[in-house]
């Protein structure tokens, strides 16, 4: 699923990062799959430093309230990642359909039919391949006067054997997968595009609800948002279920993708602002378990029940169940003191003590006071500011490369599953199973590991191992190697989703983060909205799809070498120290100036969150 994209002018500040950065930006990523966050601590850059965080203090990093909470929010993802996989299931096109019988020939076997009016060829192993986009141009009600024995002989009754004309109308034979959309609309041959389409627009929903839904939840409150996104889906998810149309399922499945992001946002940031410490890595990375729980739960759903109308509501009616918590559901407390509104975050701050069995301080009050007036700011940074000076549009520029890459490599093999080989129900269990050790293993990298390295790493496995697909001849013996090797490559790509946005906010100055991660996401939207086309490339050869995917991810690893490391060093707060950013011994050096062409003045510095992501 595009990427959220939160950038509130007032919140409370999260620590995210390096030794120096008493003051620094918490910044959080979530796509369809979630990634993770990372706090800034004294000691390691990926561990949270509560020293100021009088929420923290009063009722505990983490602890029962926040262990049920943060269960409870990634319950979210289940019915998000329903709606983006479905038409993986949805969608698929039978292998045996011909073009629509005149109702003269209703009571002629398919295979006679497609014999007397379907161009076919012969293929190297003897097989007929037939032309399922055209028959014959020959005049049908002649021939349905004819007998059984005399209809092999139809083409004589034409002057020009080989005229063709194209087919408006299919039949379809029966499938394990009952009626699909394609069969619904006849998305074939010459409407076959239009399946893209379909899922294009759920995609562009994700992309510009990415880039909205933040300011949305930082408006509304987390927990309004996320209720009204959750009915809203419910809604919408069933009207699509009943809607005759192809045109008006293409603006719902928008209108699907744009509220599921904001379901995910908001759930993602409640999870993060009511955790603390080292506990907001964990927590958010653990918030991505459901996730692939999501992939084995659908394909189960996809197996057993028959017809896409049927399955979209078995993916829609279960979310009635999740409105059920809203009534033990807190909003954010921080959130709250956002808006001024501390009176009602000391009844929160009361239950969430009782429930982790710690005692309020009577200074809390105060504390309060004080920490609702440090959460004002004014973020007037712009996008231009991150093109200004050479260094940090250098970053910028190679940042949109990769995330272009690492988008366009996660959901090209996410959404186009069944085209690997092998049993597409099977192929769905297998990517979530391997997708819960790449989501644990993400969680040691951030914490333990540095981010430069294992993120160039992980997309170029990825690669290497896409391109070694095409290495494997074709047939039923050899199908577990091509099969292996493209859930290597989703394993990488999902570690490299959740390293990226982390190292992404550590390579920008506090002054232009949150828009330099914002701004990240559009060529991650922009790589959404291409992967429904991805496998169109056939068209140029069955290797094209897994080549471009394969290089792509080679490139973004490759390009990740070019950037800093920023593993165990202060992150940059100014401009001029975003300039600095790759010297050796910064911290410990006075940064060089830059020139008077590459000097600007300082946006005012904003502590907020920026939480990105859906993907989803």
């Amino acid at each position: 699923m595009g990427r959220i994209v939160s950038d509130p002018k007032r919140l409370a500040t999260f620590k995210i990062g390096h030794p120096d950065d008493d003051e620094e930006d918490y910044v959080a990523d979530t796509c369809f799959p979630i990634s993770s966050a990372a706090d800034d601590e004294k000691a390691d850059p990926a561990l949270g430093d509560d020293s100021d965080d009088q929420i923290c203090k009063a009722v505990g990093s983490f602890g029962r309230w926040q262990l049920r909470l943060t269960f409870l929010l990634s319950l979210v993802n289940i019915p998000c990642t329903w709606h983006i996989f479905v038409p993986t299931f949805q969608a698929v096109t039978p292998e045996n359909f011909w073009c629509l019988r005149p109702p003269a020939f209703q009571d002629v076997p398919p295979t006679v039919w497609m014999n007397i009016s379907h161009p076919f060829s012969v293929d190297a192993n003897g097989l007929i391949e037939y032309d399922r986009c055209n028959v014959w141009d020959l005049d049908y009600s002649i021939l349905s006067a004819l007998s059984a024995s005399d209809l092999g002989q139809a083409v004589k009754f034409v002057d020009d054997p080989t005229a063709k004309r194209p087919c408006t109308k299919w039949e379809y034979a029966d499938s394990q997968s009952g009626d699909t959309l394609i069969q619904e609309w006849d998305l074939v041959c010459s409407r076959k595009h239009l399946k893209n389409v379909a899922e294009m627009t759920f995609l562009a929903g994700v992309a510009l609800g990415g880039l909205v839904s933040g300011m949305i939840s930082d408006k509304f409150g987390r927990k309004k948002t996320l209720l009204s996104a959750l009915i809203a889906q419910i809604v919408v998810g069933t009207v699509i279920a009943f809607n005759p149309w192809f045109e008006v399922h293409c603006i719902l499945r928008f209108c699907l993708g744009f509220i599921s992001v904001g379901m995910v946002f908001s759930g993602f940031v409640l999870c993060m602002e009511v955790v603390g410490g080292k506990w907001r890595t964990i927590s958010g990375v653990s918030y991505l378990f459901p996730v692939p729980l999501s992939y084995i739960m659908i394909a189960g759903i996809a197996y057993l029940v028959r017809g896409w109308r049927a399955i979209q509501l078995a993916i829609t009616l279960p979310a009635i169940l999740l409105l059920s918590f809203f009534w033990i559901m807190p909003e954010s407390p921080r959130w709250l003191l956002s808006i001024g509104r501390k009176d009602l975050v000391i009844p929160i701050l009361q239950d969430a003590a009782r429930i982790n069995n710690m005692v309020l301080p009577a200074s809390l009050d105060k504390h309060l006071q004080q920490e609702t007036s440090s959460m004002s700011g004014d973020d007037s940074a712009g996008v231009m500011d991150l093109f200004r000076t050479p260094n940090i549009r250098k970053i910028s520029l190679l940042l949109y490369v990769i995330w272009f890459s690492v988008y366009l490599v996660y959901y090209g093999l996410v959404l186009n599953i069944s085209e690997f080989a092998g049993n597409q129900y099977v192929n769905t269990v297998i990517s979530g199973l391997v997708e819960v050790p790449s989501i644990a293993l993400s969680i040691l990298i951030l914490l333990k590991m540095g981010r430069r390295w294992p993120f160039c790493l992980t997309l170029l496995v990825g690669g290497v191992a896409c391109l070694l697909t095409l290495l494997v001849p074709k047939g039923d013996s050899t199908e577990w190697v091509s099969t292996a090797l493209a859930m290597v490559a989703k394993f990488s790509a999902s570690a490299s989703n959740a390293i990226m946005p982390v190292f992404t906010a550590e390579l920008f100055p506090t002054v232009v983060r949150n828009v330099g991660v914002g701004a990240s996401n559009v060529p991650a939207g922009i790589a959404l909205m291409l992967t429904p086309y991805l496998w169109s490339l056939e068209l140029f050869g069955h290797w094209v799809p897994m080549t471009v995917i394969g290089a792509v991810s080679l490139l973004g690893g490759l390009t990740v070498l070019l950037l800093p490391e920023t593993a165990n060093v202060p992150m940059p707060q100014t401009i001029e120290e975003g300039e600095a950013m790759g010297r050796k011994n910064r911290s410990s050096t006075q940064p060089k100036q830059p020139s008077a062409s590459d000097r600007v003045e300082e946006p005012p510095r904003n502590n907020s969150v920026n939480s990105t992501g859906f993907a989803a």
